[in-house]
């Protein structure tokens, strides 16, 4: 176990793009923490989000020219790796190797997600960790969902306790597609929409199902069903919009990925009872911008949650217009009529609760709550549904054959 801090928690970030500046937004509601520094492969990125820290009272935040630079430094107590999937193992070497050698002052590491592009880079991810010694925390941030803590504490204080234990949790991701080029190609993503937000739906449903005073692991899973399509992004008139949008290297027409994905997960807790996971996810949704919808259903009661169903709202007409823009939700898609507003989004989506635990947790030299075993089990789902859509099989868990299955989408051999 680490050391705790008596300081505050000098962060160093490795990535400097959309996910970067999300987690600015939320260390804002975050006390003892510092964002120390950052390291982008493009300077001026660096330089960028390195300016917005201390604009923002979070710094002073130096910037660093490679990851071996940031994770030699003295100055750095944990590194959040936020850099594109294909980017990840790397970076987490670089990090064991600094630990190894003793020229590091870093003790903890977190990972956005998923951890990894497939298991058995994800069990290397796990691995290297532990043998450098370090804490690990997993960023999954809806399950910190202010909603999805509130709610799980009343059904599970008051409805579980009477009635007996959730026995059904479904989770939907839907938008209209990713900010960045890396994301919609397998090869660097590991996979489409089920890989890039798939994993948070099946996070989200495990937590809610899983007994309070229990860890994760009581539930086991027994089978995965997937189905995987692209139903938008390989008609001829989006693979153009696509490429102008993204750049030539993605093309959908030649090697797509999918922008639909179905899972059915099903499990069963410490007393063998049966719990089903559902979770649906998209990159072809048109509406406001992103929707997020859970629901856990237990024997008397129910719990549900939609992101677009927001207390402040706007309207504007026809006579109103303006640049396109994302400041009334993420993914937003049009500017005119009744407008949803989310008034915090790094509350609502769960990243300040998120990077308060893992501070805290990281400063006191605790295991956080949720940590890589967790993105490992993660990944360990996503891959199943991956076999399962590619054999329009059910897939049998544990699968021995998971270890090294590397799904078609990301070897470049799907086709939509």
């Amino acid at each position: 176990m680490a050391s705790p801090s008596a300081g505050p928690l000098r962060i160093g970030l490795l990535g400097s793009g959309f996910i970067a500046h999300f987690h600015l937004q939320a260390l804002l509601g975050v006390r003892d923490v510092q964002v120390a520094g950052v390291f982008s492969p493009t300077a001026a990125h660096r330089d960028a989000l390195a300016a917005k820290a201390d604009l923002l009272g979070l710094g002073p935040c130096a910037t660093f020219p490679s990851v071996e630079a940031l994770a030699g430094s003295r100055a750095i107590d944990a590194v959040w790796i936020l850099g594109p999937n294909h980017t990840r193992l790397e970076h987490m070497r670089v990090l064991h190797r600094a630990a190894k050698d003793g020229r590091t002052g870093v003790r903890a590491v977190a990972c956005e997600k998923p951890l990894a592009r497939n298991l058995k880079e994800a069990r290397e991810m796990l691995r290297l960790a532990e043998d450098a010694g370090l804490l690990t925390g997993y960023l999954e941030n809806q399950i910190f969902s202010t909603a999805i803590q509130r709610g799980k504490e009343i059904v599970w204080r008051r409805g579980a306790a009477n009635a007996g234990r959730p026995y059904l949790a479904r989770a939907a991701e839907e938008h209209s597609g990713p900010h960045r080029p890396w994301f919609w190609l397998g090869s660097k993503q590991g996979g489409g929409v089920l890989s890039d937000m798939m994993c948070h739906s099946l996070e989200v449903a495990r937590f809610l199902l899983t007994d309070p005073d229990k860890p994760r692991s009581s539930l086991r899973p027994l089978s995965a069903s997937g189905t995987i399509a692209t139903l938008k992004w390989t008609r001829p008139e989006y693979v153009r919009r696509l490429q102008e949008l993204m750049g030539p290297e993605v093309d959908y027409a030649r090697t797509p990925a999918e922008d639909f994905a179905r899972g059915t997960i099903v499990l069963e807790d410490d007393r063998t009872q049966r719990l089903i996971i559902e979770a649906t996810t998209s990159w072809s949704y048109v509406g406001p911008g992103l929707r997020l919808q859970m629901e856990l259903l237990g024997p008397e009661y129910a719990m549900e949650f939609n992101s677009l169903n927001t207390g402040l709202r706007v309207f504007m007409s026809r006579a109103v217009s303006g640049s396109a823009g994302e400041d009334l939700v993420e993914k937003q898609n049009a500017e005119q009529g009744l407008m949803p507003i989310l008034e915090d989004e790094a509350g609502v989506y769960g990243y300040t609760l998120e990077d308060r635990h893992m501070v805290e947790r990281f400063r006191q030299g605790k295991r956080p709550l949720e940590t890589f075993e967790d993105g490992v089990a993660v990944v360990e789902l996503l891959m199943a549904l991956y076999k399962s859509a590619e054999t329009g099989q059910t897939v049998t868990l544990p699968d021995a054959g998971l270890e090294d299955f590397v799904p078609a989408v990301a070897r470049g051999l799907y086709r939509g």
